[in-house]
């Protein structure tokens, strides 16, 4: 027999155990987190043999990230075993909402997604330039998604839509008032954050997890647009985003972020008072600080834009050895979604395009499909286990068993859930000119939507801080009656 060889997912990630999926006990249901099934039996299903629904505009660099301070008692992840350590990067920043063709200007959130190549395997973070969402549940993804899109029947963006969703979905409020707040436009991709948003987990050596909150902090400085400067630039250039990136990297003015994590002992999550893997909440750095890890630059544009960036191909189940996903019920469906809407997109060998695979070698039993451009792994056997030396699993990749309990269910994830305290203590924290720039961009928002779905927003305003509510309505012309 030949010596077999370490199994890796598409990108290049060890597996640990290519026999058992991942299940709640040992006769309890498989588990949506599974990444590993859900890669086997996607691309199986697409063996034999368009733009993106959201983030379809963008921008992208490669880059670099090194290591300037060690974790690595809480991660045996190859990447932070040392400082100094370091890897090629791609990041690709985007509006959410707009199609291919629509204004980088435009209030909205962006993407902000880099894929770190590291030696164990390709590690994707795939977050926004906020660190809250507007839903902590995907079953209503696409509803929220298709309030923000067009009206099926006039074919326009309808504010009516918008808030009709928003009103009726009070666990958006924190993102909203971050949104129309005066960072809800950045002056360039280079002067805004980005965040992990999601809680992700680190594990070591010792099979030990914690939980953890990724942070980009912008070194360029936090610099942001009114919306009557957004307005303008949008009027005289509809790629200014994407064309001061792509121009300050060409003259040599490389973005700089630093990286930084707040880090959460696995048992706190099971006593700490707002739920640790609410993607609607952020954890106060009183409670858990920003701990510097690294640096990542910006430092070369792509050759071709179509090849390079339109084809970059993130996903959340990308973690190598030592990281790993976490009950979040966002984020496990995302490690589903994206690369399914990947394989549908630009087809079941995505991984293998030259900006999505790893920078060492990948070995697994994919075969065939469409537009399969290289040599379809030769000869090698196509199934495992095998007696010729096939790729094959290797039990130290294997993640640490996580602690769920519970009876399956569909629950309310708005019954006891506090959707106000964190957005009112946001709108407290700011000036009185960043109060006047919220109110006043909501209310312009707000124009013209009917008055019954006005007054529902307006409600959540006032639930979260009687003086945001009141300053709406007024500017609304809204009677306060109404709303309390």
């Amino acid at each position: 027999m030949s010596k077999a060889t370490t199994m890796t997912t598409a990108a290049g990630n060890g597996i640990g155990d290519n026999q058992n999926s991942l299940t709640a006990g040992p006769r309890g249901p498989v588990l949506m987190a599974d990444y590993q099934l859900m890669e086997k039996m996607a691309h199986f299903n697409r063996e034999r043999v368009p733009e993106r629904v959201v983030h379809a505009k963008g921008a992208g660099a490669y880059g670099k990230f090194t290591v300037t301070h060690d974790i690595s008692k809480y991660t045996c992840a190859q990447i932070f075993s040392k400082v100094g350590n370091s890897c090629e990067t791609f990041a690709r920043f985007s509006t959410v909402a707009g199609e291919l063709g629509s204004p980088d200007t435009a209030r909205d959130p962006r993407g902000f997604a880099v894929k770190f190549y590291t030696a164990d395997g390709n590690w994707d973070m795939v977050g926004n330039n906020t660190p809250v969402f507007f839903i902590r549940d995907a079953l209503k993804f696409s509803d929220f998604i298709h309030s923000q899109k067009r009206d099926p029947r006039s074919g326009m963006r309808d504010a009516t839509m918008q808030w009709d969703f928003w009103s009726l979905s009070p666990e958006s409020l924190h993102q909203i008032t971050t949104l129309f707040s005066d960072r809800g436009i950045p002056k360039t991709l280079r002067h805004m954050n980005g965040y992990g948003s999601h809680t992700f987990s680190l594990w070591n050596a010792k099979g030990e997890r914690y939980w953890v909150k990724w942070h980009f902090k912008t070194m360029q400085g936090n610099k942001t647009l009114t919306q009557a400067e957004a307005n303008k630039i949008a009027g005289e250039d509809l790629d200014h985003h994407r064309r001061d990136l792509f121009t300050a990297i060409e003259n040599g003015d490389f973005p700089k972020w630093t990286v930084m994590v707040q880090i959460m002992p696995e048992r706190d999550a099971e006593t700490y008072a707002i739920h640790p893997f609410d993607v609607t909440k952020v954890w106060p750095h009183a409670d858990y600080p920003l701990q510097e890890v690294g640096v990542l630059e910006l430092n070369r544009n792509p050759q071709n834009y179509f090849a390079e960036v339109e084809q970059a191909a993130f996903e959340p189940g990308n973690l190598p050895r030592g990281m790993g996903a976490s009950p979040d019920k966002m984020l496990q469906a995302r490690i589903l979604s994206y690369p399914d809407a990947h394989r549908y997109r630009i087809g079941v060998n995505y991984a293998a395009l030259e900006v999505n695979k790893p920078r060492i070698p990948v070995q697994h039993y994919h075969r065939d499909g469409a537009t399969r451009f290289d040599g379809n792994s030769g000869s090698a056997v196509n199934y495992q286990p095998n007696s010729f030396g096939g790729p094959v699993d290797v039990a130290a990749y294997k993640e640490p068993p996580l602690r769920i309990s519970g009876d399956a269910d569909r629950y309310d994830h708005r019954a006891g859930n506090d959707d106000y305290q964190q957005a009112g203590a946001l709108y407290r924290l700011m000036s009185a000119e960043q109060k006047r720039q919220l109110i006043a961009n909501l209310v312009g928002a707000l124009q013209g939507v009917p008055e019954f779905i006005q007054v529902r927003q307006l409600k959540h305003f006032y639930q979260a801080d009687p003086a945001y509510g009141q300053g709406v309505a007024e500017g609304l012309g809204i009677a306060l009656n109404k709303v309390i």
